[in-house]
């Protein structure tokens, strides 16, 4: 059964910068399409980044310019960097294969004041 643990959310102010990582125990994410979802309080889970298995990528609209998403599949791991942080980026944020088959994580917040 694979595990994902999320990490690297903090609070910071609009204009820094934060690496999340999401560590894969039980299984690899080599293979898969992989993605980065958040949720807001009060609103659904949304799709932000996702990298294939080729490392191509693709962005949601506000996430694009500003995120990148990577991986190392020797360390199994996923990240998303994040740069000039918005206040609308704070969320829970979250790591799953792109088709969602893996049981959610408990997320790492990221909290970003005006």
């Amino acid at each position: 059964q694979v595990q994902l643990v999320e990490s690297g959310g903090d609070l910071v102010q609009a204009g820094d910068s934060l690496r999340l990582s999401c560590a894969a125990s039980g299984g690899t994410l080599q293979n898969h399409a992989m993605g980065w979802f958040r949720q807001a309080p009060g609103k659904k889970r949304e799709f932000v980044a996702t990298i294939g298995w080729n490392d191509s990528t693709y962005y949601s609209d506000s996430a694009q310019g500003r995120f990148t998403i990577s991986r190392d599949n020797a360390k199994n791991t996923l990240y998303l960097q994040m740069n000039s942080l918005k206040p609308e980026d704070t969320a829970v944020y979250y790591c799953n294969t792109l088709s969602e088959l893996y049981a959610w994580g408990q997320g790492t917040q990221v909290t970003v004041s005006s």
